[in-house]
């Protein structure tokens, strides 16, 4: 267990000691030792604190979202009911469940935790996904902007994060592999606003 707690630690010790929470379960929740919970909340470490500098990107969970995951879970909450106050999808709450030790073992900085490893690690290309590339590619070879494709994925696979592409991303894709006049008529497409061409080669 960690002894040395970070700023984002000790905050979320005294929130959630604000909250009812006994100091097992609040070292549960931060990762460390009841003991150490108990200075924390009462201030009274001596040791020098440092600062977690990761945060989440726009749209992702914060550490305050997945103390209110842990804390719904605790009073048996159902993830509808966690979504609605987080405003977020259930599917989000409910893979961020079972990503992370699901009802019985979730906990709040160990989730957050892993978040930022995974965030820290190099990420694969979500258009190098031979069945997302390929419904892509079906669909701009039918004159579908990227705009109306990244729009019908996120209807069709509400729930499969994995079939699902921002724009831009098959913009970057069409540009990374565009060569000389495909190039130049992809620009002319981005500055009217018009449909791009497809007789690219699928992201690899």
């Amino acid at each position: 267990m960690a002894t040395h707690l970070t700023v984002e630690q000790r905050q979320l010790a005294r929130r959630l000691s604000a909250r009812g929470l006994s100091l097992r379960e609040i070292g549960r929740q931060v990762g460390c030792s009841h003991e150490v919970v108990r200075a924390a909340v009462r201030r009274e470490s001596k040791r020098p604190v440092r600062s977690d500098p990761w945060k989440p990107g726009p749209g992702r969970l914060t550490l305050a979202d997945r103390e209110e995951i842990s804390l719904g879970l605790r009073d048996g909450d159902s993830f509808t009911a966690i979504a609605g106050r987080l405003g977020k999808a259930v599917s989000t709450v409910s893979r961020e469940v079972a990503g992370n030790g699901g009802r019985g073992d979730y906990r709040a900085w160990r989730a957050h935790q892993r978040a930022r490893e995974r965030a820290r690690r190099p990420k694969t290309p979500k258009l190098a996904c031979a069945r997302l590339a390929a419904q892509v590619c079906q669909w701009l070879q039918e004159w579908w902007s990227p705009q109306q494709i990244a729009s019908r994925l996120r209807m069709e696979f509400a729930d499969d994060p994995m079939m699902q592409v921002s724009h831009e991303t098959t913009y970057q894709a069409l540009f990374v592999q565009g060569r000389g006049e495909l190039r130049r008529e992809l620009a002319r497409c981005l500055r009217t606003g018009r449909d791009a061409p497809m007789v690219v080669k699928r992201p690899v």
